[in-house]
């Protein structure tokens, strides 16, 4: 059973609008208010329709974002302009469906955004707009940026002397063929940022890989690491816990290949 949600687009050249049409599951909240569960992300991820999608990019995420925003980020539509939230930046920006789709199930903005996706005037864009939604820390998609920009906003909290928030930055394994994200990791672990955490969606897209798995590049720049199945809630849970006194933290979440 469905219903019909309209959306009025206005058209660039002409300034007239259209009124497009598309069914979203009665099952669903078209506003927020009632607490989506796991099992109906996919339903929401099916409204977000179109040629510019990167499917694989997406939904290797959805797991390991579920579990992050579901049971450990400490950060809320309520709580998004609060100095002491956690953040959480997207670099693997080119594919934001399941952070749309998660961020909609927490309230963050309306399911009924969702069909508008890439489409003019709507907020959610193919990649995402700090400027345009809500909960979004970060304008992304050009890869290699994410892990920087975390590193900064990991030292700029440690300068404003906020000890308590903490910053996630969620990066795809082929990532790890920019220059830019090891010039980071290197200067985190160094630096001992310890309330920095990288999430590592490993999908085997990374041109080369790494000689002893992603985890081993972590550890050698100091930082704490652990690999896991990227579609384990549990065990990605667990990982996401792990102490790591005095040093930055990697999760390297291993995915289905994106050509499987």
């Amino acid at each position: 059973m469905t219903h019909t949600t309209t959306h009025v687009m206005t058209e660039p050249a002409t300034g007239s609008t259209t009124e497009v049409a598309a069914d979203i599951p009665a099952a669903l909240p078209t506003h927020t208010g009632r607490t989506v569960e796991f099992a109906e992300l996919p339903a929401l991820m099916s409204l977000m329709t179109g040629d510019e999608k990167h499917g694989p990019a997406a939904t290797s995420t959805l797991d390991a974002l579920w579990v992050l925003y579901d049971r450990v980020l400490r950060v809320s539509p309520g709580t998004v302009a609060d100095p002491e939230r956690d953040r959480f930046l997207l670099s693997k920006g080119h594919g934001p469906m399941a952070y749309y789709a998660v961020l909609a199930a927490k309230g963050f903005f309306p399911v009924d955004w969702l069909p508008g996706f890439g489409s003019y005037d709507s907020p959610l864009g193919h990649h995402p707009d700090r400027q345009l939604v809500p909960g979004v820390e970060i304008g992304s998609g050009s890869l290699g940026h994410g892990l920087p920009l975390a590193v900064g906003t990991a030292l700029g909290l440690r300068a404003q002397g906020r000890p308590g928030p903490a910053v996630w930055v969620l990066i795809g394994d082929a990532e790890l063929d920019e220059g830019s994200n090891h010039e980071a990791l290197a200067y985190a672990g160094a630096a001992g940022l310890d309330r920095l955490h990288t999430l590592v969606i490993d999908n085997s897209s990374a041109t080369h890989g790494w000689h002893g798995g992603i985890a081993s590049r972590f550890e050698s720049a100091g930082w704490s690491a652990a690999t896991v199945d990227g579609r384990d809630h549990q065990a990605l849970y667990a990982a996401y816990g792990a102490p790591h006194p005095g040093r930055p933290h990697a999760v390297i979440a291993r995915v289905e290949p994106k050509n499987a």
